[in-house]
């Protein structure tokens, strides 16, 4: 019973976080021989304000490119 945990930036459209579960619940079948009525899936959008990686938010590093365009 593979439990799939996924989080992601927000801002995807709808179709691609579709796409995105499809694919995780075909590799879960492939790879592990996982039956898909016992694969779960949970994709968390986190907000860019929230989401960091050398004490810089997606949000800031988004700021300054548009400054410097």
């Amino acid at each position: 019973m593979p439990l799939i945990d996924v989080s992601i930036a927000a801002g995807r459209s709808p179709e691609q976080l579709r796409a995105l579960i499809d694919g995780l619940h075909k590799v879960a079948e492939q790879t592990v021989d996982a039956a898909p009525e016992n694969i779960t899936v949970i994709v968390r959008e986190v907000p860019h304000e929230l989401w960091s990686r050398t004490n810089t938010t997606i949000a800031e590093r988004n700021a300054s490119a548009a400054k410097e365009q």
